[in-house]
Order: structure tokens, then C-alpha cells, then sequence
């Protein structure tokens, strides 16, 4: 039985990795590829903001769970203290008696091998087989390699197959900037945005793309006008101009659900519903939305509370959510009597464009007959009385 071995603290793992494994199994066509992640790896520390070794874990089994002959295994996160390759391979060889095992390692590694704990043990147990995290370092891994057989008498295999140059390090840089998607699995990109594991960010086309299947297709172009207004009355008024467009794409995810889909997402999540609200779907969406926002994607309080309070509005409202408001009344797809104004205002004055827009809001429901919410009058009350007169 051949097993071939891939440790590493897979912080996190990305399609290098998944590439790694896929010229391994061609060229050693092992019975079983196991991936292992460090529960504390021994050689360095984990950087500030990594998620927990069950949670590396997981985004390891999300990553290369479904490739055919690899399994993720949980053993070094039973074992208590750093996870020593040296301990892995004597459970691996009792595990498995008469398996001829092969150890995955990259550029990095073969460099520093004889730091390891154990190191010999290791060389007389295990088949190396090393790869280049590029084609720059492929002569610096043969160089390597040859320094350990003269001096230990290893077995290494040097693989020259295609590598992806990114690395884990260079990933936790790109998270934060709304970057790096095309070097990650979807899955585990999903995963990272729902957590913001190491402050990612979520790229806004990857989010669109997420998100824009949720809603009626008629929707689609207002949430788009949404988004690009937020920006411009964030960049206007000083506010954060990415987290106006995250709450402008996410406002209206719930808003194609029914009443009885409302109703179960409010049971969901514990969401308290007045006797208003429970008659008037359109009110229900802007709560259920900031809770599903927050489940799916992780967003922050700011965004979450510019999607609660974009339908009815309320005193003393923050900046981000007075522009979610407004950007909602007023995006290009809009058009009806009074909108023009309110557009100019909501650029020279924005709480008298938010008192405008509350009063136009009261009046429409007044004439249909609909029940206005409390928070509404309320918002209205209190702009006023901060001089957002007309």
C-alpha cells in the first residue's frame, strides 16, 4: 500500500494545495493521499486572526474532500501539544504496518528539514516527494534534495510539475482587500466571507454573483442602482464607501419571500414582530435580510443595521444607514413625482433629504391606506427636529 502524507497548518488552503495533490496522485498514484492539518504547528506560529485548528479543519475538508483517494484527517488535532511530523509517522506506520509512505513537502520545508524535530527518524521512514511553489525555485529544490541524499541517504522525489504561485501568506494579504477568490475553492471562500476568518472582505463581484440569483430578475437592476448610489453618497458625504456598497448589494436579499417565508426566517431567527409588521410584508424583509446577510456573509453591525433599518426608517440614524435609506428611494431605476428634488438634496443636505423622503414615504402610505410604522413617524419627528425642515 503506498500513502502518501500532506501536513501543514493549511492557513488556508488554497488551489496550490489542491494542485500539489493532484501531481502527487499522478505521480506516485498512491492508495491514499491524507491531508493533515497542524493542530499547533511546531516550526512557526500562526499569525494573529487565524481561525482554530477545527476550523482549518473544516475549510481542509471543504478544499480537497471531494478529490477522489484524498481523505482530511482530524489525528493531530486529537493529539495534545505541536504537531511533530516525527509523532504522524509512527501513528501512520502502527496504523498501517508494511505501508510505503510518502511525505509531501514544499520548497520551504526541504530547506529547513534537518531543523525538524526528529528529522532522521523521519528520512528513514518516509519517501520525500518535494515540488516548487515555482518554476524559479524547481533548481533550489534539486539542490536541496541532492544535499539531503549525500548526507542522510533520503529518499526524494523532486516533482516538475506545473505550480501555482501563491501562497497561504500571500492569501491572508489579499482577504482583507477584497481580493484573492481565483486562488481558493469556492467553498472555502464561502466559508472564509461567512466567518471573516483573517478580516477577509468579500470581493463585490463574487457577491453579486452570490446574491443576484436570490432576487426576482426584476430586482436585480434597482439593487444594482442601490449599490452604485450608496457608493456615490458615501463618497459624497465621507462615509465607508465599501461597506455602502455591501450593504446596497445585500439590502433586498429577502425581499422575493412571501409572507410565510417571512414569518419562518423571523421564527429562525428570533426576530420579534409587532402586530404591523406581521400585516405588511415590505416591512419584514429589511429584518429578515440583515439576519441572513449576517449568516451567509458575515457582515459587520454597521451593515447590518443600514439593511434593518433601510425600510422604515428611525431616530438618530447613522450615517451608513441614512445613505442605505436614501440610496434605496432614490437609485436610477426610481422615477416618480418628487424624486428629482429629493436626488438634489440628498446631495446638499442629507438629513432634510431624509426628512423629505420619510414625509414622501408617510404620505404614499397614507393615500393607499397602509398603516405606516411607528419607526417611520418617528424618523420623520426626529429629523425635523433637527432642523431637517422644508
Amino acid at each position: 500500500m503506498k500513502l502518501a502524507i500532506y501536513g501543514g497548518s493549511f492557513n488556508p488552503p488554497h488551489l496550490g494545495h489542491t494542485a500539489a495533490i493532484l501531481a502527487v496522485q499522478k505521480a506516485i498514484c498512491p492508495d491514499e493521499l491524507r491531508v493533515i492539518p497542524a493542530a499547533i504547528p511546531p516550526h512557526k506560529k500562526l499569525p494573529a486572526g487565524s481561525p482554530g485548528a477545527a476550523e482549518r479543519l473544516h475549510l481542509a475538508q471543504l478544499a480537497f474532500g471531494d478529490i477522489p483517494g484524498v481523505t482530511v484527517s482530524d489525528m493531530e488535532l486529537k493529539r495534545s501539544g505541536k504537531s511533530y511530523t516525527a509523532d504522524t509517522i509512527r501513528a501512520l506506520k502502527k496504523e498501517n504496518p508494511g505501508a510505503k509512505l510518502y511525505l509531501i513537502v514544499g520548497t520551504d520545508m526541504l530547506e529547513t528539514f534537518t531543523e525538524w524535530y526528529d528529522y532522521a527518524y523521519i528520512l528513514r521512514s518516509v519517501t520525500l516527494v518535494a515540488l516548487a511553489r515555482d518554476f524559479g525555485e524547481l533548481e533550489h529544490v534539486r539542490e536541496s534534495a541532492k544535499a539531503l541524499r549525500e548526507s542522510h541517504h533520503a529518499r526524494i522525489r523532486v516533482l516538475t510539475a506545473q505550480p501555482l504561485p501563491i501562497s497561504s501568506t500571500q492569501l491572508r494579504m489579499l482577504l482583507p482587500r477584497r481580493h484573492g477568490t481565483e486562488f481558493l475553492n469556492p467553498r472555502v471562500y464561502a466559508a472564509i466571507i461567512q466567518k471573516r476568518h483573517y478580516g477577509a472582505q468579500p470581493n463585490f463581484d463574487w457577491l453579486r454573483e452570490q446574491t443576484y440569483p436570490m432576487l426576482k430578475p426584476r430586482r436585480v437592476a434597482h439593487v444594482w442602482g442601490c449599490e452604485h448610489e450608496a457608493r456615490r453618497l458615501a463618497e459624497h458625504w465621507g462615509c465607508d464607501v465599501d461597506l455602502a456598497a455591501e450593504a446596497g448589494i445585500l439590502h433586498d436579499i429577502t425581499k422575493k419571500f412571501e409572507l410565510t417565508d417571512q414569518l419562518l426566517l423571523s421564527q429562525k431567527y428570533g426576530i420579534i414582530n409587532d402586530t404591523i409588521e406581521t400585516e405588511n410584508i415590505k416591512l419584514l424583509h429589511a429584518k429578515t435580510g440583515a439576519a441572513v446577510a449576517r449568516e451567509l456573509y458575515g457582515v459587520p453591525d454597521a451593515v447590518y443595521d443600514a439593511i434593518r433599518w433601510h425600510t422604515t426608517g428611525k431616530p438618530d440614524m447613522t450615517l451608513l444607514e441614512k445613505i442605505i435609506y436614501m440610496a434605496d428611494y432614490i437609485e436610477p431605476t426610481r422615477d416618480f413625482p418628487g424624486v428629482e428634488p429629493l436626488r438634489r438634496l440628498a446631495y446638499l443636505n442629507l438629513d432634510r433629504a431624509m426628512a423629505l423622503g420619510l414625509q414622501m414615504s408617510l404620505d404614499e402610505l397614507l393615500e393607499k391606506g397602509v398603516a405606516p410604522h411607528p419607526n417611520t413617524a418617528d424618523a420623520l419627528n426626529w429629523y425635523q427636529q433637527q432642523g431637517g425642515q422644508l
